[in-house]
């Protein structure tokens, strides 16, 4: 049977690998729908409400300066190879007003709205699902309106970059070239280079060396020995692994 290929927020989400729950006090990355502190009518329109993305619910004052109160909060947790680049798009807590977002993500938030609006039969895991679809409506509105001229979701919104984005998360252990990248894309070599550092701010072959070490390193946490992992991960032996993760380690030491 053939295989599909994966769109560009397929292959982000199967690289992320994310996890939503509903949780009043996210323990890092979150979701938090927000409402104005006197909404009118029982149930919150789009209008008054809108969407707070952060690694972690300490943006009280920033909430406060919306008058905006919480809602409702959604914990992510991301276990895949790309969850360190998507949570750098997030340094800062975003805040995302709802009526003129993308429609995916206005239609999930009247979903969970509607759905809190009686006590229902299921509604437990309904909610708990609706976590799911609020995450792809958010990414979908993120590629659509990007919020920042470089970054993970302005080259997504980019077609050419994005084709070879979906590539790389689908296969980044492949034998990646800047040749291959840029007839992925339909760029000449050094067009591809430079689009693609003037989004990223990075070069292509380090964003796919950064996603290799991170999947190489959860490979080791579950237990997978360094000379498959590195097999695994498009690396040439167990010694040039770990050289490079070494490398990342001092460098992330200098960071701290």
């Amino acid at each position: 049977m053939a295989t599909l290929n994966l769109d560009r927020l397929s292959a982000l989400l199967q690289g992320l690998a994310p996890r939503v729950s509903l949780n009043d006090k996210p323990n890092g990355y979150g979701l938090h729908i927000l409402v104005d502190e006197n909404p009118l009518g029982s149930e919150p329109s789009i209008e008054h409400m809108a969407l707070l993305i952060c690694p972690a619910f300490d943006a009280d004052d920033m909430v406060l300066t919306a008058h905006k109160k919480k809602w409702m909060s959604f914990e992510v947790k991301l276990d895949g190879p790309l969850a360190p680049i998507f949570l750098s798009e997030f340094a800062e807590p975003l805040l995302v007003n709802l009526h003129n977002a993308d429609t995916s993500l206005t239609q999930i938030i009247r979903l969970i709205s509607s759905e809190m609006a009686a006590t229902r039969c299921g509604q437990p895991l309904l909610i708990n699902r609706a976590g799911d679809i609020l995450l792809i409506g958010l990414l979908r509105h993120l590629v659509s309106q990007p919020q920042k001229t470089t970054g993970l979701f302005s080259a997504l919104a980019n077609p050419r970059i994005a084709k070879t984005l979906v590539a790389i998360h689908e296969n980044a252990s492949k034998d990646w070239s800047l040749e291959t990248l840029s007839l992925e894309a339909g760029m000449s070599r050094t067009s591809y280079a430079h689009q693609f550092k003037q989004l990223m701010q990075i070069t292509p072959g380090k964003y796919i060396e950064t996603i290799r070490l991170n999947l190489a390193r959860r490979l080791i946490v579950d237990g997978i020995g360094l000379k498959q992992a590195a097999r695994s991960t498009g690396y040439s032996s167990a010694s040039t692994l770990s050289r490079a993760m070494s490398r990342l380690s001092t460098k992330e030491q200098r960071l701290y």
